[in-house]
């Protein structure tokens, strides 16, 4: 059993923000905080004061999780960036909102004595015996606190204020991790105990001006006279609220959502998934009496979208999501009367087709625009076709004949549109044998249903309208016009290059419509786009014949790895110094390059900047050691080594300096079957950050070499089974355990109870409340057990476990 905290947080946009630059504008981003760590960060709008960016993340916060800030911020090219404001939201206000946070913010200051983060190790007690009696303080020591200084670290003491004295423990040095172990006394006198309070206060010792605030914790003291207390306590700032500037520096529009749940084994889940599968296995029986019937009546549009992601998934890993899109398809088409509405809504066929496609085809989707996006990206032209919105100065040659037309602006677009979509046309028709043969089997029977529902001669351009629909106007119209939402760019577009890729997407979305309405209606500008679109329709129909031309549509559908629809997470990302292991000799000091990494849960990837394009990238299953490097060994503390096997067996070592190991050594160690002992690993002797897990779980044979002046290595990550794949039960099951084998499919549906299996003679509806009631029990009874790894013994708690019992789900990467 695991027990997991998701925090879905998505940064849709801003709005009047302030101007940073010199030329009346800013370029913003965003930086989203977990409790004062950076966890992820936004691409640069340029040049925007109402930027957009519909960027989302879902973070493993598998320790919980206190508060979320984003803050705003405006890049610069020389000196450092300017913070605009921020928006906190604590987990009690997200807790709150049982469907999540979804409005406009007020970005507020950012005040530096509330930037505080970090933690402090006290003990604190007043003896039973003595006259006067004695408060005793022992400061033990304090870690992961907010760098004050320009070299990334504080000079840290503390002052600890009662009963109106004050004491101060020694400065350390250049370190976020001092330890004091520094006992300081307080003589208390009779009656100051009722409403006296003990306060400690970590401060910043700076030799030029003023301290800088670290954070502080309060004690009441008739508590510490009644009870020991003794502990790490998180350091919180000074207490008062928040400035309202009025709106003054903008507002940030923000969709965040909290998810904590407890994952089962596999097997708890499998009379669900075969409850939900009945439909395409016992096709006979009626439509509207199924489980999925039942979900698509009580879902509404808020979470059809998530429903729909989470039926995909599942069915992909049983091998039948084929069968569910048609199932979904055919209840679709007997609702609808008018072939021109046809899957225009948001339907829960709709919404699962269009997620089905992006799990499945975005590998096909990167190879067929990922040229032509690239190119308009580098060549930034100016490209304009509506006439209120056109630039004649951006038009002007290097010439002495100054500005261009009308006319001529609209002549040059036409032909830089005509080349762009000419490109992206040829890339889609030739792409057949490209395009995945699980969408085509898909496609070709969506198109048979489409011709058994309209068979009439005045309806023959409804078969290619239903493709067309799924595949230009919410794949391919999508892609072009939002390229970092797909992966295709790492940074959104400039002002100009968004013009041209939303013209661009326009042309597309007119060829999924075949044509129709083109230039009609609200944007008449568009008209002379006709005579290029036409030819180019033409072609499409013969792409869409050709793409559904698959010999049959039970093309062996096998189950999909979960790793092809597993979220891509970012779980930490920051500037590191790394280098790669050359050879058997030590690396010189000055080895280490800075780079941007990334820490996903796919993959640690790196570049020279967040901007950069070209990246390494080390694959999360390919790691087989992450440990701490002794400080001698380089002459650098927090020195970490990642070992990684190659597809050859090769084994490669890269050395990254991050402060400190622990955050980032945590983070990237894949997940063990088994939990142990948090322990400091043996590099230096002395550990300075948090502690750091060890594996001495694993078997030696899956442990790998350490390099030279390596701690201990960590092991190998073990075999992921498709049921770690999704974070929220029961929906979190998304691959379905075990897939069912060929026999197991056909075979006859016979009258069971909901533990033994579901049964086609039975009402669904019952059978799904006792499938999920069943589901409960088994919380309960693992809850009362504290995590046992076995299901429970007691036949009414558990369903009946399969022939080929599944293993318990792995623990998602935490941060």
């Amino acid at each position: 059993m695991a027990k997991t905290t998701s925090l879905h947080c998505r940064v849709v946009e801003g709005k009047d923000l302030p101007a940073k630059d010199v030329s009346g504008s800013s370029d913003p981003y965003c930086v989203v905080k977990v409790d004062n760590e950076v966890v992820a960060r936004t691409a640069t709008v340029w040049k925007s004061l109402n930027p957009f960016w519909g960027e989302e993340y879902t973070l493993r916060l598998p320790h919980g999780f206190r508060s979320l800030a984003v803050y705003v911020l405006d890049e610069d090219t020389i000196g450092q960036d300017d913070v605009i404001g921020k928006v906190s939201l604590s987990r009690q206000q997200i807790s709150a909102e049982p469907r999540g946070v979804d409005s406009w913010l007020s970005l507020v200051p950012v005040d530096p004595d509330e930037e505080v983060q970090g933690e402090i190790h006290l003990e604190l007690g007043v003896p039973e015996r003595g006259h006067p009696r004695v408060l005793r303080c022992h400061l033990i020591e304090a870690r992961d606190l907010a760098p004050r200084d320009p070299s990334g670290t504080s000079d840290p003491f503390a002052r600890v204020l009662c009963c109106g004295h004050t004491l101060e423990t020694a400065v350390i040095k250049k370190t976020r991790f001092p330890r004091w172990d520094e006992v300081l006394e307080f003589e208390l006198a009779e009656g100051e105990l009722r409403e006296a309070v003990l306060s400690v206060e970590l401060w910043d010792w700076d030799i030029v001006g003023k301290n800088d605030f670290l954070g502080r914790v309060e004690f009441p003291l008739d508590t510490i006279c009644t009870e020991p207390t003794k502990g790490w306590f998180q350091l919180l700032p000074f207490p008062g609220g928040t400035r309202d500037c009025g709106g003054q520096l903008g507002a940030l529009r923000l969709t965040v959502r909290l998810e904590e749940d407890t994952v089962l084994p596999a097997l708890y889940y499998q009379p669900l998934i075969q409850l939900l599968t009945e439909p395409v296995l016992c096709p006979g029986q009626p439509p509207a009496g199924t489980a999925l019937a039942i979900l698509e009546e009580v879902t509404s549009g808020d979470s059809r979208q998530d429903v729909a992601t989470k039926l995909v998934k599942i069915f992909l890993g049983q091998g039948l999501a084929v069968p569910l899109l048609d199932y979904l398809v055919t209840r679709e088409l007997a609702r609808t009367t008018d072939p021109n509405t046809l899957f225009r809504s948001n339907s829960l066929a709709s919404k699962s087709m269009e997620q089905f496609m992006k799990v499945v085809g975005l590998p096909y989707l990167h190879e067929v625009l990922k040229p032509v996006v690239n190119r308009i990206f580098e060549e930034k032209k100016y490209v304009e076709l509506d006439p209120d919105k056109m630039e004649l100065s951006r038009g002007r040659r290097i010439s002495f004949k100054g500005s261009l037309s009308e006319a001529q602006v609209r002549e040059s677009s036409l032909e830089l549109l005509k080349g762009y979509l000419g490109d992206v046309v040829d890339a889609i028709v030739g792409s057949v044998d490209k395009c995945p043969l699980l969408m085509r089997v898909a496609f070709k029977q969506l198109r048979r249903r489409v011709e058994e529902r309209f068979p009439s001669q005045q309806h023959e351009e409804v078969r290619y309208f239903a493709i067309s629909g799924f595949l230009f106007l919410r794949f391919f119209a999508p892609a072009v016009l939002t390229p970092k939402l797909f992966s295709l760019r790492e940074q959104h577009a400039d002002p100009r290059t968004s013009r041209t890729l939303l013209l661009l997407a326009k042309a597309l979305q007119s060829i999924g419509n075949l044509g129709l309405q083109l230039g009609q209606g609200k944007e008449p500008w568009m008209a002379p786009l006709h005579g290029i679109l036409l030819p180019s329709v033409t072609r499409v129909t013969a792409f869409l014949d050709s793409l559904v031309a698959v010999e049959s549509t039970e093309a062996g559908e096998e189950p999909v790895p979960p790793a092809l629809f597993q979220p891509s997470a970012t779980i930490k990302e920051g500037y590191l110094h790394t280098r790669t292991a050359g050879g058997a000799a030590l690396l010189p000091r000055f080895a280490f390059k800075k780079r941007y990494f990334w820490l996903s849960s796919e993959a640690l990837t790196f570049s020279k900047s967040p901007e950069w394009q070209e990246r390494c990238s080390i694959p999360v299953p390919q790691m087989r050691a992450v440990e701490r490097v002794d400080e001698g060994t380089f002459q650098h503390p927090h020195v970490m080594q990642i070992v990684a096997q190659d597809g050859a067996g090769e084994l490669h070592t890269t050395y990254i300096q991050c402060k400190p190991t622990g955050a980032w050594r945590g983070a990237t160690l894949p997940p063990c079957p088994r939990r142990v002992p948090r322990s400091c690993g043996s590099g230096s002797g002395r550990c300075d950050g948090p502690a750091v897990p060890t594996r001495p779980c694993c078997p030696p044979a899956t442990r790998a070499p350490s390099a030279p002046g390596a701690g201990p290595a960590a092991c190998s990550p073990p075999a992921r089974h498709p049921g770690a794949a999704g974070p929220t039960a029961p929906w979190c099951w998304v691959s379905g355990g075990t897939p069912w084998t060929p026999r197991q499919r056909r075979r006859p549906c016979t009258g069971t109870s909901s533990r033994q299996g579901p049964s086609c003679d039975e009402p669904a509806g019952g059978r799904l409340q006792a499938v999920l009631r069943d589901l409960d029990i088994a919380h309960d009874a693992f809850a009362r057990r504290d995590g046992a790894p076995g299901p429970p013994s007691s036949p009414t708690t558990a369903p009946r476990p399969s022939t080929t019992p599944s293993p318990p789900m792995a623990p998602p990467l935490a941060i």
